[in-house]
This record gives structure tokens, sequence and C-alpha cells, in this order.
């Protein structure tokens, strides 16, 4: 898979390009036509708009269904994960096994009393559980995926809210939730299509920051920008090509809402024509592009810098 690429400023090609036109047959609506409708009171988000998470093939998971992975439950896995899992009274706990050299770690990152009782495994029946490239690090966690809040509740909270356009790749998508954890943004919001649900691997990238921060599914991004602006918001899009640089300091008093693109193609043409503003990232080293995951972190660092 391509990873999630940012330009900066300046640079010799745009990091997003303007949205393909859809492809569909003759007289068939698109997916977002009959799934939302945009409430006229920004308070109460339409009906549809975001989609409670279900779990969905994950790069190591037993096929669902199975005696060791119900429908409907994720697989958690990594230190860091499985303690914030554990410590979050919202996420519903399921099995929890670790060996004996990861209860060692774990108590010392958590100590108990712990919500559920775990069962002592070794490694290889993790690495059959989970698959063999996965790293464990000898704990595995059998949860439900989180419910997520509606988007008037997200708005209640501090902090700029993160829109991604088709980021498919779960660890950039973990990493970036990481970055919003540290950052104090408020959430992150994907599209219902085209972008990782709750996995072992984001969960793993995101190091305890999926339990942290609200992971909304939209299921029309540029409708749900609409929402955030009716509410008062001001929506940057993050583009290489853009005429000048983020500013944070030129933002200070607003609730910024940054919507960052998809691997290679960047913002969509409509996703961008929504926003109020587009940006770019000063570079001054030259490089062409950055990851989206870092882009990510230093766009959030220059919006919440002198704050």
């Amino acid at each position: 898979m391509r990873g999630d690429r940012v330009l900066g400023q300046p640079a010799p090609k745009p990091a997003f390009h303007a949205e393909r036109a859809e492809r569909r047959e003759p007289g068939r609506k698109p997916h977002s036509d009959t799934k939302l409708t945009i409430s006229a009171n920004p308070d109460r988000p339409a009906a549809g708009a975001f989609r409670q998470p279900q779990a969905r093939p994950d790069y190591a998971r037993p096929r669902q269904d199975s005696p060791d992975s119900p429908r409907g439950t994720v697989w958690l896995y990594g230190h860091h994960a499985i303690a914030a899992a554990l410590a979050n009274p919202a996420r519903r706990l399921r099995r929890l096994l670790l060996t004996e050299e990861a209860e060692a770690a774990l108590v010392s990152r958590l100590p108990p009393p712990w919500a559920i009782a775990h069962e002592r495994v070794d490694r290889p029946r993790l690495d059959q559980l989970l698959g063999r490239d996965t790293v464990h690090q000898g704990a595995a966690l059998l949860a439900d995926p989180l419910a997520t809040p509606g988007l008037a509740q997200t708005l209640e909270q501090p902090g700029p809210i993160l829109v991604l356009d088709q980021v498919s790749d779960p660890r950039n998508v973990g990493a970036i939730l990481r970055s919003a954890a540290a950052f104090g943004a408020a959430a992150v919001i994907t599209q219902d299509r085209n972008a990782p649900d709750e996995s072992g691997a984001l969960a793993k990238a995101a190091s305890g920051a999926l339990e942290r921060v609200p992971l909304l599914r939209a299921v029309n991004i540029a409708r749900t920008l609409i929402a955030l602006k009716a509410a008062g918001a001001w929506v940057v899009g993050l583009d290489g090509n853009a005429p000048g640089p983020l500013s944070g300091k030129a933002l200070t008093g607003r609730r910024v809402v940054l919507v960052l693109g998809a691997e290679g193609d960047g913002l969509r043409r409509l996703t961008r024509e929504t926003c109020d503003e587009i940006a770019g990232l000063a570079m001054p080293g030259g490089m062409e592009s950055l990851n989206v995951s870092a882009a990510t972190a230093i766009a959030l660092y220059e919006l919440t810098k002198d704050s």
C-alpha cells in the first residue's frame, strides 16, 4: 500500500490533486445521497450522518464468527493499547490473553485489579490467533468496538477537529490519533467508506490514543464539513499547492477543523471546495512530501503552539 503523503510549501507539484470525477452507472445515485440529510440545526446532527463502528477484517484477525472471534468484536494487541483499553470504563472487554512476560509488563504499566480476569497463554498461541507477523508483545484483548459520540457532543469538547478524506492506512490513522491526543484535538473524523475501521493495527499505532480521542465515521465528508461550518467552525484544508502556509497565529480565536487528504490524490474536489481556506506547510529544507501522519503532527503544533 502506498503511504499517505502531504507536500509542504513550496513544492514542485501539489500533494493533493482535485478529486476525480465519480464513476457510476447511469441513473445510479451516489452512496451519500441516500444515507445523509443535513439538519438545519447544527446542534442536532441528521440521523445517519455518523455510523457506529463495526469490526472489519484486520491485517491479523481470526475469522469472524469463529469461537475465538465472535462477530462484532476486535482483537487489540500491544502493551500501550491494552493498558489504555483496560483503563477505559467505556470499553466492553471480553477476553484478555497474556504471556508471563506480558503480564509483568502490564502490571508495571497498570497495576491490578483489572476489569477482566486474564488467561495465561504462550507466544505460539498468540501467533496462531493474531498472525505470526503481528507484533503483539505477548498480549491480546478481545473487545467490542467503542461507541462514538454525535457531532453536537463532539463540538462541546475543546480543541481542533481533524477530518481525514479517505486516508486508508490504519497505521497512519492510528498515528494521527496519537498526535491528536498529544495536541488536545477534540476528535478525528474519517469517511465511512475507503477508511479503516477500528482494528488491532490501528489501536497499536495509536498507542492508547484510541481510548482518548473519539474516532467518528461520516457517511459524507463534504456535508459533515458544511455542518461543522454551520456550527461556527473554520475549515482549513491542507494542500502542498496552497497559496500560503498554515498560520496558527492567524487562526487564533477560531474553532479550527483541519482536513487532510488521501494517498496520492489528496483532497477530493468537493472536499476542497467546501473548505474555508487552503493552506500548506512551510518546509524550507526542500523536501517534496511528508507522510500524512507527520504532516498532521506539524499542523497541530502550528495550531496549538501559542495556546
